[in-house]
């Protein structure tokens, strides 16, 4: 596979696993900032789903999304990890983690694959832009300690 196909094939992943994660952990939010926020990173997730899609398409390259056996294992493992505690502070940092995973993953494609065509790297800065932001702005809104949060 070449590395346009690649790099569009991990945003497509990544994105689609933020629209199941954060689509799975909707049902343990009872705070109203917590849900509103993990909804915007929702629609932000899906954009790039789209996006990405629309790309490989375009370049008559095949998509490859998020597994059935991946959603299934990250389904349970939000349900193990909510299950003792879903108050907003822990259900963002595990937020915070997935974001830090795909984070870490985007930056080492883009230096794996710095031949790709400007408008896949393009897409990728803005997914790990977007990553970045979704951290800091739970950060800011569930770990403020002058809150007592």
């Amino acid at each position: 596979m070449n590395k346009n196909a690649e790099l569009l094939n991990f945003v497509y992943q990544n994105s689609g696993m933020g629209i199941i994660t954060a689509n799975q952990i909707l049902g343990a939010i009872e705070n109203r900032r917590l849900r509103r926020q993990i909804k915007e990173q929702q629609k932000g997730y899906s954009r790039f789903n789209k996006d990405a899609k629309s790309l490989l398409k375009k370049n008559g390259y095949m998509a490859r999304g998020v597994s059935p056996l991946q959603k299934l294992s990250s389904g349970l493992m939000i349900k193990m990890k909510t299950y003792k505690d879903s108050s907003p502070s822990h259900i963002a940092e595990i937020m915070i983690l997935g974001s830090n995973m795909g984070i870490i993953d985007a930056n080492r494609r883009l230096n794996h694959y710095k031949g790709a065509d400007r408008d896949v790297r393009c897409l990728m800065r803005r997914l790990l832009e977007f990553e970045e932001n979704n951290v800091q702005r739970l950060k800011r809104s569930f770990y403020d300690c002058s809150r007592g949060a």
